[in-house]
C-alpha cells in the first residue's frame, strides 16, 4: 500500500461509521420509567447518602472500582513528540481499547491542555475521585519522573506511567530468563544501555532490583556515554552516570553480558556484537527498527539470545503484556498505589509463565508444534489466555502483602474464575485466527475480484500478511479499482473469458469433462462451464496452482455450493458436507451448526455434524463443549424433531464417550450453567460451558446465527465449510469486507490443516 492510500485507511478507520474508538454503554436496565427512576431522580439520592456516610461506598454503589483515566498532555506522543493535547486523543482512545479487550477495564481517555508540571499534577489530583486508577501517557521527561511521583505520593489510587514502567517490567521478566539460559547471575553482568530517556532509566532502575549493579551499567544518551561532569544531565540520569572518561558505545560492549536498546534503528554493529561476551543478551527494542536487525544478529552470533519490540520476531517485548494485568490487579484489591513489590510481582509471573507448559490455542495461534521454554520463548506471547489469571492475581497478592490493598480477596479460586469471564467479549479469536495465517500464507483466489469490496478484502489480506491473492474477473476493471483503492502491488488477475486464457480453459474442460463424462457433463458443456469464474477457480485449486478458494459475494449461496461440490467435493472418507458459523459473542467464541448445507438433516446426519465441528473447534484451539438442541429436553417431547437429536446424542455417548456432548436439551438450559445444574445434573454438560450448539435443522441454525449478528452486532465467521476435499470456503451474499478478510484467514488456516494430515499420512505411509 503507498503511503497516500495507508494515510486515507487509517483516517478512515479512526473516522468512520463513528468517530473515535470507545464509547459509554450503560450496564444498567433502562427500559421503563421505574428503570429511570432508579437511574437517576429520586432513586440515586439512596447511594448518594450511602457514600455520604462512608467514601467507600463508592465502590460499592458506581463504576469507580474499575474506571482507569488515560491521561496525557501530548508532550511525547509516539515517536511523534510534542503534538498537543488534542493530537494526542487518537493514541489515548487505543490505550483505552487495549485497556477494554485485554483485561474488561473500562476507560475515560482524558488529554489535558498544559505543559505546567504543577498546573498539570492539580488537574489530575482534582478529577482523581472519578476514578480507580490513573495511567499517565506519553509525557516527555523529565516532567514525567516528577508528574508520576507526586501524584503517587499525593493520591490514594493506583497510578503508573506505563511508558516507562511498562518496557521496564515486560524485559525485566525476559532478562530473569534470559539469565538463566545463559547461566549468568544478574549481579556478576555488565550491562550496556542505549538509550537514556524514561524508558531505559526505569528499565535499569528494575534490573537494579533484580541484582544488576549500578556500577556495571554503561549508559548512552544520543551525545555519547552519560558522565558526571555533564551539566545537561537530568536528575534520574545522573544516578547512572560515570565518573570516568567517555569511550564509544563499541568500547563500551567489549565483554558486555547485556545491550539495551532503546533509542534508534540499526546502532548496534556485528563487529560491536562480537564483542560481548559469551551468550550475549541483546534487547534491541527500537520500533519499527531494532538497533540490529534481528536476522543479522542472528547470522553474527549462534548464542545470542535476543528479544526486540516487533512482533515478527521472538520474544516481542510488548508493553500489552503488563499494563492491562497490572491495574486489573491493583483495581480488584482496591490498591492505593502501584508498588515496587507489584511490580516485581509482575516480572515474576511474566517470567514464570514462559517456562510452563503452553496452551495449544497459543500454539495453533503463532503457527508453533510447541513452544518451549527457551532462547526464542523466553517471555509469553500476547494472545496468552493464561496472562490475566496470571500476572492480574500476582500483583493483587502483592499489593495484599505490601499492606497496600483495601479490599483484600478472600478466594483466590473464584477470582480466577471472575477473571476469565472477563475474557470473552472481545474478538481474541480473530487475532488469533489472522495470527496463525499469517505463519504460513498460502495463495488464495479471489473468484468476485472486480466487485470493489472483494478486491478491498483481498488487498487487507496481502498487506496483512494472510495470504497470497489470486484476483478473478474482468480484468480492465479490476486494474481499474486497484488504482482507486491505491492497491499498487502487483498480483496474478485472470479473466476466464478471455483469449489469452484459452490454453488453461481448455485444459481445466478437459480435466473436469473427464470425471463428470458418466454423469451426463459434455465436453461441450465442461468448455462451456470453465467460462464461470467459480468453476474455473476451483479447477485452480483442484490442480494445485492455487491453495484455496473464496467466493460467494455477489451470488446466492445455492448457486455458488453447485459448481462446487461438482467440482471439489468431499475430502475421502466424509460423507456430508456442513457448515458451521463462528460467532463472536460476549461470552466468548461459539460455534453454531449446520448454518447452510442441510435442510432437515437425519439423526445420523446430526451425529456426523457434531463430530465434524468438534473438528473444526479444536482447528481454533478450543476444546469442544457442545450442546445438541431442541425445544424439548432429555425425552421431554416424543417428536420426531426431538426423538432424532436423542438418538444422534446416543450414538455420540456410545461410540464418542469422550467427546463432551449432550442434550436433547433446549438453549436456555445449554447455556446457563446454573438452570442445567439445577434441573439436569446428571448432564454431560453440568458444570461446563458450552460453546458449541449443534441445531436439528438448517432454518433454525440459520436463523438463530442471523438474529445474533443483526440485532446484537455480534461478528461472524462463516459459514465454515466443513468435509470439502479442498480449501473453499463461501461468503454470505453481500459480506463486509471485514467478513471477507475473516473467512479468507479461515481458508489459510483450513489450507495449513489440510496440508499437514497429508504429510501426517505420507509419514504413516
Amino acid at each position: 500500500m503507498n503511503k497516500n492510500s495507508k494515510r486515507r485507511e487509517a483516517l478512515l478507520y479512526h473516522a468512520k461509521p463513528t468517530p473515535g474508538k470507545i464509547q459509554v454503554v450503560p450496564t444498567k436496565k433502562y427500559a421503563t420509567q421505574r428503570d429511570l427512576s432508579l437511574a437517576y431522580s429520586p432513586g440515586v439520592a439512596e447511594p448518594c447518602l450511602e457514600i455520604a456516610k462512608n467514601v467507600d461506598n463508592v465502590y460499592k454503589y458506581t463504576a469507580k472500582g474499575n474506571l482507569v483515566a488515560v491521561i496525557s498532555n501530548g508532550t511525547a506522543v509516539l515517536g511523534l513528540g510534542d503534538i498537543g493535547a488534542e493530537a494526542s486523543k487518537p493514541v489515548m482512545e487505543g490505550k483505552a481499547l487495549l485497556f477494554k479487550i485485554f483485561a474488561g477495564i473500562d476507560v475515560f481517555d482524558i488529554e489535558i491542555g498544559t505543559k505546567d508540571v504543577d498546573a498539570f499534577i492539580e488537574t489530575v489530583k482534582n478529577i482523581a475521585p472519578t476514578f480507580g486508577g490513573i495511567n499517565l501517557e506519553d509525557i516527555k521527561a523529565p516532567e514525567s519522573f516528577e508528574i508520576e511521583r507526586r501524584l503517587v505520593e499525593e493520591l490514594n489510587i493506583p497510578v503508573m506511567h506505563d511508558d516507562q514502567h511498562g518496557t521496564a517490567i515486560i524485559s525485566s521478566a525476559a532478562l530473569l530468563n534470559a539469565l538463566e539460559l545463559a547461566n549468568k547471575k544478574a549481579e556478576d553482568i555488565k550491562m550496556v544501555v542505549s538509550g537514556a530517556g524514561s524508558a531505559a532509566l526505569a528499565c535499569a532502575d528494575l534490573y537494579v532490583l533484580l541484582g544488576v549493579k549500578p556500577e556495571n551499567i554503561y549508559m548512552f544518551n544520543s551525545k555519547g556515554l552519560l558522565t558526571k561532569d555533564n551539566p545537561a544531565l537530568s536528575k534520574m540520569q545522573l544516578k547512572y552516570a560515570r565518573d570516568v572518561k567517555s569511550i564509544s558505545l563499541e568500547e563500551a560492549l567489549v565483554g558486555a553480558d547485556l545491550f539495551l536498546g532503546l533509542s534508534s534503528g540499526n546502532l548496534l554493529t556485528p563487529k560491536m556484537l562480537l564483542g560481548m561476551a559469551d551468550n550475549p543478551i541483546v534487547f534491541a527494542m527500537a520500533n519499527p527498527d531494532p538497533e540490529i536487525a534481528y536476522e543479522l544478529a542472528m547470522d553474527t552470533r549462534k548464542d545470542i539470545i535476543m528479544a526486540t519490540g516487533r512482533s515478527d520476531h521472538p520474544n516481542q517485548v510488548n508493553n500489552v503484556l503488563g499494563f492491562p494485568y497490572i491495574f486489573r490487579g491493583a483495581l480488584d484489591v482496591r490498591a492505593t498505589k502501584i508498588n515496587e513489590a507489584m511490580k516485581m510481582a509482575a516480572v515474576r509471573a511474566l517470567a514464570a509463565l514462559a517456562k510452563e507448559s503452553v496452551p495449544e490455542q497459543v500454539n495453533i495461534a503463532y503457527g508453533e508444534t510447541k513452544l518451549v521454554f527457551g532462547r526464542e520463548y523466553i517471555i509469553p506471547k500476547p494472545f496468552d489466555p493464561r496472562l490475566i489469571t496470571t500476572v492480574a492475581p500476582a500483583v493483587a497478592k502483592a499489593a495484599m502483602d505490601s499492606g497496600v490493598a483495601l479490599n483484600p480477596i478472600q478466594d483466590w479460586e473464584e477470582y480466577k474464575e471472575e477473571l476469565l469471564e472477563r475474557l470473552g467479549s472481545d474478538n481474541k479469536m480473530v487475532r488469533l485466527l489472522t495470527n496463525r495465517a499469517k505463519t504460513d500464507p498460502k495463495r488464495i483466489v479471489f473468484a468476485e475480484a472486480d466487485h470493489l469490496d472483494v478486491l478491498k478484502a483481498a488487498q487487507i489480506v496481502l498487506e496483512e500478511g494472510i495470504g497470497f491473492p489470486i484476483l478473478l474477473g474482468n480484468k480492465e476493471l479490476i486494474l481499474e479499482l486497484k488504482e482507486e483503492l491505491g492497491f499498487e502491488t502487483e498480483v496474478p488477475i485472470y479473466d476466464p473469458k478471455t483469449k489469452e486464457e484459452d490454453q488453461r480453459r481448455l485444459r481445466y474442460a478437459e480435466l473436469y469433462w473427464k470425471t463428470r463424462q458418466r454423469r451426463g457433463i459434455s465436453l461441450l458443456d465442461a468448455q462451456k462451464w470453465m467460462r464461470e469464474r467459480n468453476y474455473f477457480a476451483a479447477m485452480m485449486v483442484n490442480e494445485g496452482e492455487a491453495d484455496a478458494l473464496v467466493t460467494g459475494f455477489s451470488r446466492s449461496y445455492p448457486s455458488v455450493v453447485k459448481p462446487i461440490m461438482q467440482l471439489i467435493g468431499k475430502a475421502p472418507g466424509i460423507s456430508l458436507i456442513a457448515t458451521t458459523n463462528m460467532m463472536m459473542t460476549n461470552r466468548g467464541p461459539m460455534f453454531l451448526s449446520d448454518t447452510a448445507i442441510n435442510p432437515n438433516p437425519s439423526s445420523d446426519d446430526l451425529a456426523k455434524i457434531a463430530l465434524m465441528t468438534a473438528k473444526t473447534v479444536r482447528m481454533f484451539g478450543m476444546e469442544p463443549v457442545i450442546g445438541m438442541v431442541s425445544f424439548s429436553n432429555f425425552g421431554s417431547s416424543s417428536d420426531t424433531s426431538a426423538s432424532k437429536v436423542r438418538e444422534a446424542v446416543a450414538y455420540l455417548h456410545n461410540y464418542y464417550p469422550d467427546l463432551i456432548v449432550d442434550g436433547e436439551i433446549q438453549a436456555d438450559f445449554a447455556l446457563n450453567p446454573e438452570m442445567l445444574q439445577a434441573k439436569f445434573p446428571f448432564s454431560k454438560l453440568a458444570g461446563k460451558k458450552v460453546n458449541t450448539l449443534i441445531f436439528p435443522n438448517l432454518e433454525s441454525a440459520n436463523i438463530t446465527y442471523k438474529l445474533l449478528k443483526e440485532l446484537y452486532k455480534v461478528d461472524s465467521i462463516g459459514p465454515i465449510m466443513m468435509g470439502m476435499g479442498k480449501p473453499v470456503h463461501i461468503f454470505q451474499l453481500g459480506a463486509s469486507v471485514e467478513e471477507m478478510v475473516n473467512m479468507a484467514a479461515v481458508a489459510v488456516v483450513d489450507a495449513q490443516e489440510k496440508i499437514k494430515r497429508v504429510k501426517n499420512l505420507e509419514i504413516k505411509f
